[in-house]
């Protein structure tokens, strides 16, 4: 007898494991969790602003299934809100609809509490369920060669590395400082390029009674359609939530504009409308401070905000009129600043973000290796000489730190004089010495100038 194997099943990738956590469509107003009062609203507001809509496409523009407004056009057809002005085939799905004068006069009822109109929302305990399971799904474990290959592009020691790489795979805020120019920035976001799979993300959650968009067409990417999941496909497949759109793991960075409203639920008295908080826009991915300690607000104000959700992973928000409400906190907060942390925050804060990575200035050699990387992104043949000019006729006569912008900021200078003077687009000596004459502050005499462009 062949005995029964005890290996365990293939792990699912990341990507497989997301995508199978996208909530499947609703065929009821119950599983969708639509109450009869706001679907009839919302019922209301496409057909007043559209005018005639065929069933299926109404459904369609609310991301639901027709199943799923049927039972509230009946009661408004009933009560003379709207009425059925055609039918292309036989079926309640294919009959057009039209709003009459005394469902206008209840539509603008309706757009004085707010002017929602888009696709119907996703009620806040769903929104929950589906973060709390997409936490325990998904892991945060990144490995050394993962972490390497992502910041391929950067030239790192292993220290960085490897606190990166510990920070986020332990899911873990952290501070990232040092002099400028260093790359802070860009480190935290290369965070981004960790993150796999995808998350979904609702178009509006509704709390009771309340709508606050999320979806963001500025901070969230939506991944292409499948052309498979079409609705003229002929393959049977499960039908997706089409209230969530699939996107990619957001990265969402903000510099000095952040202020303490940017941490809360935003309303317009206009729209009747909430708008989200940044770290509710980078929900499943991270969010980048950059240039911490020189927004408006007092760091400590900011940090203060912070402290809560940074320990328990849970957010609380608070609408207009009190009531609170609570969302998992799932963001990887990046505090981008070259001021010393111990400057802008107390200990207490500081034990709450455990990570603290020091973005250190490149050695010489260093230089000459991000030198050479600025060449070969810009298509541009290196010569070793050339960064060696800048490090003995610059950088060590000067006393000047060598910084990790130095390279880029120096070639782009230097190929911006060669179309100014009409040379051709590669690195010369001379191009190079007019550069870092002007790029560097000259207070000593006796050092080299900017040979003459004439």
């Amino acid at each position: 007898m062949t005995p029964t194997s005890t290996m365990e099943p293939p792990a699912r990738n990341v990507a497989d494991v997301t995508a199978g956590l996208h909530p499947a469509a609703p065929r009821t107003a119950a599983e969708a969790g639509l109450s009869d009062d706001l679907l009839t609203q919302l019922v209301l507001k496409q057909l007043y602003q559209l005018g005639d809509l065929i069933g299926t496409d109404l459904a369609k523009r609310l991301g639901v299934e027709f199943s799923v407004i049927e039972p509230t056009l009946e009661p408004l057809r009933l009560t003379h809100q709207i009425e059925i002005v055609g039918s292309a085939v036989v079926g309640a799905s294919s009959y057009r609809y039209r709003i009459s004068d005394e469902g206008r006069r209840r539509t603008q009822l309706f757009l004085e509490q707010n002017n929602y109109t888009g696709m119907a929302p996703v009620p806040l305990h769903q929104y929950q369920r589906y973060l709390k399971a997409y936490r325990d799904a998904v892991p945060t474990i990144s490995t050394r060669e993962r972490v390497v290959k992502a910041f391929s592009h950067l030239v790192l020691s292993h220290r960085v590395l490897d606190q990166v790489g510990t920070a986020a795979a332990s899911g873990h805020s952290l501070f990232v400082y040092g002099p400028p120019g260093n790359g802070k920035t860009v480190i935290a976001q290369g965070l981004g390029r960790l993150l796999e799979g995808e998350i979904a993300i609702p178009h509006a959650i509704e709390v009771d009674g309340h709508i606050v968009r999320l979806f963001d067409p500025v901070n969230h990417e939506p991944l292409p359609v499948d052309e498979e999941d079409d609705d003229n496909s002929l393959i049977a497949r499960p039908r997706l939530d089409a209230r969530w759109v699939r996107c990619r793991r957001p990265m969402v960075t903000v510099g000095g504009e952040l202020n303490l409203a940017s941490l809360d639920l935003a309303y317009s008295a206009e729209s009747g409308v909430y708008s989200p908080p940044i770290q509710a826009l980078a929900t499943g991915g991270v969010l980048v401070i950059d240039d911490f300690g020189r927004q408006h607000c007092s760091p400590r104000d900011l940090l203060n905000r912070w402290i809560v959700p940074l320990e328990s992973r849970v957010d609380y928000l608070t609408l207009r009129n009190g009531q609170k409400f609570e969302l998992p906190f799932m963001v990887l907060v990046v505090f981008a600043t070259n001021l010393k942390p111990r400057d802008l925050v107390d200990e207490a804060f500081l034990r709450r973000v455990q990570f603290k990575v020091l973005a250190e200035s490149p050695t010489f050699e260093d230089f000459e290796r991000i030198f050479e990387n600025c060449c070969r992104e810009r298509a541009l043949s290196y010569q070793p000489s050339l960064a060696r000019h800048v490090v003995d006729r610059f950088l060590q006569p000067r006393n000047i730190q060598p910084r990790g912008c130095h390279p880029r900021d120096l070639i782009d200078q230097a190929l911006a004089y060669a179309a100014y003077s009409g040379q051709p687009r590669a690195l010369t000596m001379d191009l190079l010495e007019a550069a870092c004459a002007s790029y560097f502050v000259d207070e000593d005499e006796g050092l080299p100038t900017a040979p003459s462009m004439a």
